[in-house]
């Protein structure tokens, strides 16, 4: 009875963990993975434990060059991204602008419009406009996807403002230079640090709206899709435990603030 009785109290906390576990699977593989020694570049077994592939990281040079690659991709793609995402979600919350409706269901179709069909639109615009395919025609798109998380997270956190502290703010003779930058920032800071890192994630990992638009630059995820018809090299996993373990940390830092009493 004390069983059933824990079980049925805690059975959705279960089911969350176990969804959880099923979730990060794929991940603790890769993880494992980047300990590993294939006995053949077209093996996935796991042979044998090794620390070499920590220590050299970087022995296949062009994957290095597509990871910085897509580190800059992304990291243009998320400044540019952030600071119009951000004056869009201030403009759509704050002020009502004629067609706003509209321009809400246009950042939704964006998100929910296939990245086929991303793709191909952006290679016909670059065509016809005559852009070169290469870097910066990935910048673009990138920019182009992910503006729409930008305002849609913002946006989620404007509106869980208490708009009174910025009253209070001017009623104490504050301008709104001073309101903007001790009162609205750092309420809002939060969500554009979550936004940004959103879209820094969905730029690094993107490959269908990349592979239209880049020419001959490549990138790191189609890097892992070109060496995967030759055998994928053990490094590759030691990139994406990587870059999950900073994300990890990120979020548990940015957790432990908000945790954090104020004084």
């Amino acid at each position: 009875m004390r069983v059933s009785r824990w079980l049925a109290d805690r059975w959705v906390l279960i089911v969350a963990l176990l969804v959880l576990g099923y979730l990060a699977l794929p991940v603790l593989v890769v993880a494992g993975l980047s300990f590993n020694r294939p006995s053949s570049r077209l093996s996935y077994d796991f042979n044998e434990f090794t620390l070499d592939n920590w220590r050299r990281p970087c022995a296949t040079s062009d994957m290095c060059d597509a990871v910085l690659r897509s580190v800059q991709i992304g990291f243009l793609a998320t400044v540019v991204a952030t600071v119009l995402g951000t004056l869009l979600a201030f403009a759509l919350v704050r002020h009502r602008l004629r067609g706003r409706s509209g321009v809400n269901a246009l950042i939704f179709l964006s998100m929910a419009t296939p990245e086929l069909v991303m793709g191909t639109s952006l290679l016909a615009l670059f065509v016809s406009a005559g852009v070169p395919q290469g870097f910066w025609s990935i910048v673009i798109a990138h920019v182009t996807f992910c503006v729409s998380f930008v305002v849609v997270t913002v946006k989620a956190r404007l509106a869980g403002m208490d708009r009174r502290l910025e009253e209070a703010a001017m009623d104490l003779y504050a301008n709104e230079w001073q309101t903007f930058r001790r009162i609205t920032l750092p309420l809002v800071l939060p969500g554009i640090v979550a936004a940004a890192l959103l879209a820094f994630s969905l730029s690094f990992d993107d490959f269908i709206v990349t592979n239209f638009n880049a020419g001959t630059t490549v990138t790191f995820p189609m890097y892992v899709w070109g060496a995967a018809q030759r055998g994928i090299p053990p490094q590759v996993n030691v990139i994406g435990t990587a870059m999950f373990a900073i994300a990890l940390i990120l979020t548990g830092l940015g957790a432990l603030r908000a945790r954090r009493p104020t004084t």
